[in-house]
């Protein structure tokens, strides 16, 4: 039995995932009372097979009943459920701005500004993020970059088949995401951001992807990357490797990173592989 507990902060993606979850067969609730988890999932275990892909959703919406999740996944580690759990989060900026386009209130603060909010949920999930089996960070995600990360994640024949290929763009002056295979550093290309009419826009406009391909430089060196990738992809294959993280980095992660990584994943779209493309850093300031 796969029992996958989803949890996470406000605005992260946590009804996408269990959306996808559930286009993937899986039986899901969304919003389990936290008291419940152990009694459901030994449920699904005696189902003699009826409920083997099950997925729910447990957060903060739960108040205070939400301190009880820990002695919920005690219990099952005890009783030797198989469980595990994918913890989705954001950053602060991406967060707010989601909030904002859908004018909706965090549950933690009803009644304030959505980062206060966010920052409690951050202390409250801390204990539960430190034993996730999967952390995303959908900051720079849309729906199907999710998905298929999700599918990659939760899907056994994908797993079995197909290289996950992570794509992170990033800003330097933030730090170089940790989980890097590969870091290619793009700040010798032309900059944007010294462009009056380009500075407020980001490498996902037309306008700034333009201005950066245009010169002789930047298409040079996304050809020599694309095929250096391509060369590499197949010697981590045989390696037994089953996910590669390729990190862009400029200055501030959303002129020169974005555009050359969305350049990198479009090339290898469609190959016999999953690749996931992340901006990490383009909503900061």
């Amino acid at each position: 039995m796969k029992f996958v507990i989803i949890t996470g902060l406000s605005g992260a993606g946590r009804t996408r995932a269990l959306r996808c979850l559930e286009d993937m067969s899986f039986y899901c609730v969304d919003n389990l009372p936290p008291v419940l988890v152990s009694k459901f999932a030994e449920m699904c275990s005696q189902s003699q097979g009826k409920l083997s892909n099950v997925a729910v959703v447990v957060d903060v919406r739960s108040g205070e009943m939400f301190q009880d999740l820990q002695g919920e996944l005690n219990h099952m580690r005890e009783k030797g459920i198989p469980f595990e759990i994918l913890f989705l989060e954001a950053t602060d900026d991406a967060l707010i701005i989601r909030y904002k386009e859908t004018r909706r209130m965090h549950p933690l603060s009803p009644e304030g500004r959505p980062i206060e909010g966010i920052l409690k949920e951050r202390t409250i999930l801390e204990y539960i993020k430190k034993q996730a089996d999967h952390i995303v960070d959908t900051s720079g995600m849309g729906t199907q970059q999710l998905r298929k990360r999700i599918m990659n994640l939760f899907s056994d024949a994908t797993k079995a088949t197909l290289m996950t290929i992570d794509v992170v763009s990033f800003g330097f002056k933030y730090g170089i995401p940790l989980d890097s295979d590969l870091v290619f550093d793009v700040r010798f290309l032309p900059n944007p951001f010294y462009v009056p009419e380009l500075k407020p826009k980001t490498g996902l406009d037309k306008e700034v992807r333009d201005f950066i391909m245009e010169y002789p430089q930047s298409k040079t060196f996304t050809e020599k990357l694309i095929d250096m990738i391509e060369f590499l992809i197949p010697q981590y294959v045989e390696e037994g490797k089953s996910n590669l993280v390729i990190a862009v980095g400029c200055t501030g992660g959303k002129h020169r990173s974005v555009t050359v990584a969305g350049i990198l994943a479009e090339a290898l779209e469609g190959r016999d592989m999953v690749c996931v493309l992340n901006h990490r850093d383009i909503y900061k300031k």
